[in-house]
């Protein structure tokens, strides 16, 4: 195992104590000494890049940081990834392997003034012939006039800038800075991660956990892709006074699992539902469901999934099962008349139905064409042999002259003109052979058949 460090950095892959806005990491190294009671996850903390677990994308031998130190040429960077992954620690690290001051700022606690004097102290290390790696932790978190004022700093090269996220850098970051910085996506720690940080604290501590091969693997999964939280956990297992080892159930009973990641007006929200749409969509009901559930155990109102369930029935479903949308709306009725929890079975019902449901979008690309359409014509008149002629001078102009009343028609179909005069004829619904709307095209290529039959 390699050496650990024994300063207590914060804020990194297993500790989230933020040092002040001035925090020198090489002075600190010098003269700190390990605190008593130290934390195990702080007394884990990776002191090289290689010893960081599950971003081999980044840091393996052909990952993008690898490269980059390679070259020489460290380039601002966003890390974004959630809590416990490591982004604070790859900071860290990068800037002892690019001989960089590392300095460190929290978005929560640091304003403009911090940032001035951050950006003060760069220029006097710059002007020593030094550089300095800034890492701004929850960088989300500033504004955009605070977000604008990293600008100037990372493009004269004061600067390297890197900033940890756990929102869509996307939605989170405003353009002008995500143009000036590469953005690198941390993975949530793998189970194999996981295990790799379970071997090292048994080696740390010189115990083995008091688990089962199944309480193990419980363990990681309790942890969500946390390593911190993993940690964390290990420890209080490790103050336990067990016996036998603890087999899943035991652990569940004595361990917290970790809350699960969700936040309904942020980026976990869209990516959820749309793995719920498009697994309903793939007509695979049992990975509907999951999403579903994942969806209700993070805390979504069951309405929204009622909502997105019924539009799913119409948009993707549509005619090839004309029952889908009324069962939607009966399903959304009957969640409003039991409420929670039971009226949730009535939505996971609709999600298998609507997932092994035929499906058409035949009718949400021919209302998109229509559109299109009406937009394109403007104001053309209906044929007058359509129009109502209530009145005398309405009869006079030709208003309903020459209009066939269908019912009468052989067959019920008179086959006429219905779109507006000088506008050629348009097929905007053009049905599958799948489920119900295999009727449907039968019907309609008959009717077309007739139609120019007796329009020739």
């Amino acid at each position: 195992m390699a050496a650990r460090r024994t300063t207590p950095m914060a804020g990194d892959l297993f500790g989230e104590d933020a040092p002040p806005p001035n925090f020198d990491a090489d002075s600190a190294h010098a003269s700190a000494r390990p605190a008593p009671n130290q934390p195990l996850a702080d007394r884990l903390r990776p002191n090289r890049l290689e010893d960081v677990v599950g971003q081999g994308h980044l840091l393996g031998p052909d990952g993008s940081l690898t490269r980059m130190l390679e070259r020489g040429s460290l380039a601002s960077l966003i890390l974004w990834g959630g809590p416990g992954v490591g982004k604070t620690t790859i900071a860290r690290l990068l800037a002892q392997a690019a001989g960089l001051k590392f300095v460190q700022l929290s978005a929560v606690f640091s304003g403009v003034a911090d940032l001035k004097k951050a950006f003060e102290n760069a220029r006097r290390q710059a002007e020593a012939g030094g550089g300095t790696l800034l890492f701004v932790d929850e960088i989300h978190r500033f504004n955009r006039a605070q977000q604008d004022g990293f600008l100037p700093v990372v493009e004269d090269g004061t600067i390297v800038l890197v900033g940890a996220t756990t929102e869509n850098p996307s939605f989170a970051l405003n353009s002008a800075l995500l143009s000036r910085c590469q953005v690198m996506v941390l993975n949530r720690l793998d189970d194999s991660a996981m295990e790799a940080l379970l071997v090292r604290a048994e080696e740390e501590t010189g115990r083995p956990l008091p688990l089962t091969e199944e309480g193990r693997a419980t363990l990681r999964a309790m942890a969500d892709g946390d390593g911190r939280y993993l940690l964390n956990m290990v420890e209080q297992l490790l103050s336990l006074k067990t016996e036998q080892p603890l087999d899943a159930q035991a652990l569940a009973r004595l361990l917290a699992k970790r809350a699960v990641l969700y936040d309904r007006d942020r980026e976990e929200h869209y990516n959820l539902i749309s793995a719920l749409h498009k697994s309903l969509r793939g007509s695979d009901p049992d990975a509907a469901l999951y999403w579903f559930a994942r969806m209700l155990e993070g805390g979504e109102d069951p309405r929204y999934l009622a909502r997105r369930l019924t539009r799913f029935a119409a948009e993707d479903v549509g005619m090839a099962d004309p029952h889908a949308l009324p069962l939607a709306i009966a399903a959304w009725e009957t969640y409003e008349r039991l409420g929670s929890p039971e009226g949730e079975l009535a939505l996971a019902q609709l999600v298998v139905h609507l997932a092994t449901a035929p499906k058409s979008n035949a009718v949400y690309k021919a209302y998109g064409a229509v559109r299109r359409a009406a937009k394109a014509t403007g104001s053309l008149m209906p044929p007058a042999h359509i129009l109502n002629a209530p009145t005398r001078l309405m009869q006079d102009i030709g208003y309903g002259k020459g209009y066939e009343y269908d019912h009468d028609a052989e067959e019920g179909f008179s086959g006429q003109n219905y779109f507006p005069d000088g506008m050629k004829r348009q097929t905007f619904y053009n049905p599958t052979g799948r489920g119900y709307e295999r009727e449907v095209r039968h019907r309609l290529e008959t009717w077309a058949r007739l139609r120019d039959r007796r329009q020739s």
